[in-house]
């Protein structure tokens, strides 16, 4: 805007002259201005002084700056938004940010760091080299291969393979590889007292039994029963068939019993197989008691639970079985590898091979010999 030729004083007196009985016209001829430039600086600066008009010239100023900071305001909350992801709490996630929002408003560099909160000299210095490259690689390809495997047992399988690396450093890169899984919330249970057994001391002391129903490909119902050693979370047997009975089950007892596994007591719970005549009567012969949990209290079977709730997990939901054999071939396959290379949290990331290996007791040693 071109500056005027007229000073404050100068305007404020022009109307005054004019109050004082001077025709319009003739001002407009004397000092050189149009009608409309005067009628304009009389609605405007009628009766004012010149201090008047100074504070009057401030005000207005000041409000223009005011509206120009709540428009570039505005508009650097627009701009915001646009920013997607959660907060900017990394120095290179700033970067990111600045980058993007040049990209798409065309913004000078200057402001776009202002506004994620970055220095120019950190927007302009060139990223280091990634070092957790090959570890983030190797992360994924595992992660792949045992789909609900989470860090710590992920960074137990890194650690057999040799790489020297901290538990903190393995979840910092897992979870940027975005390999976090979701977790469902657990119903909390009311607690009550109940009789806890003393943990078994050995291999064959106390065994766990249960069933776990899925489908083949067409739809047809399958049913496995799942025998577990609690001692070392060892997966002595599953059983796979389309209909298991309580003689079916004692059948898998009985070869158990003739491969040199029997165990002094099995944990069930109520299910008709399992108080059948038949299991009764195979326990009796063979010195086998039978601990039946309370009814309704599945809790008091936690290991089978536990067991089931992985094996659901990390095999009969990963899978899809085309025929019974199909599953019982995959079933089995899954059960070796629980066995051999699975880590065991509770075991202190042993397998559960490895555990009898390590801690087996020496008379159970010489009887295996």
């Amino acid at each position: 805007m071109r500056k005027s030729r007229f000073t404050e004083s100068q305007i404020i007196a022009i109307p005054k002259e004019a109050e004082a009985g001077v025709a319009a016209a003739e001002l407009c001829r004397k000092h050189g201005i149009s009608d409309a430039t005067f009628y304009n600086w009389r609605n405007k600066f009628g009766g004012m002084d010149v201090s008047e008009a100074k504070r009057f010239k401030q005000l207005e100023e000041e409000n223009a700056r005011l509206k120009r900071l709540v428009a570039n305001q505005a508009l650097d909350i627009d701009t915001l938004k646009e920013v997607p992801g959660k907060k900017l709490t990394r120095p290179a996630a700033r970067c990111a940010a600045a980058r993007q929002l040049i990209e798409r408003h065309g913004i000078s560099e200057r402001r776009a760091c202002g506004l994620v909160v970055v220095t120019r000299k950190t927007y302009r210095r060139a990223p280091a080299p990634d070092k957790d490259a090959a570890l983030r690689q190797r992360l994924c390809e595992l992660a792949e291969q045992r789909r609900r495997f989470r860090s710590p047992r992920l960074h137990v399988l890194l650690q057999r393979e040799g790489w020297r690396i901290n538990h903190k450093r393995v979840e910092r890169v897992y979870k940027e590889a975005g390999l976090s899984l979701r977790l469902r919330r657990r119903r909390k249970r009311p607690s009550h007292l109940r009789v806890v057994q003393p943990p078994p001391s050995g291999p064959n002391q106390r065994w766990s039994m249960d069933f776990v129903a899925d489908t083949l490909w067409h739809g047809r119902r399958i049913r496995t029963l799942t025998v577990i050693d609690t001692w070392n979370r060892e997966v002595v047997w599953i059983e796979v068939d389309h209909s298991l009975s309580g003689r079916r089950v004692a059948r898998v007892l009985d070869g158990l019993r003739s491969l040199g596994k029997l165990p002094s007591q099995i944990q069930v719970d109520n299910g008709p197989e399992f108080t059948s005549k038949a299991l009764d009567q195979w326990a009796y012969e063979h010195g086998v008691r039978l601990q039946f949990i309370r009814p309704g209290k599945p809790v008091d079977n936690a290991h089978i639970e536990s067991f089931n709730g992985r094996f659901r997990e990390e095999c009969l939901n990963q899978h899809t079985f085309r025929s019974l054999h199909d599953a019982q071939q995959k079933i089995e396959a899954w059960r070796l590898d629980y066995n051999a290379a699975r880590p065991h949290s509770a075991l202190g990331y042993l397998t559960p091979a490895e555990y009898r290996e390590r801690h087996q007791p020496p008379t159970a040693q010489i009887a295996n010999l």
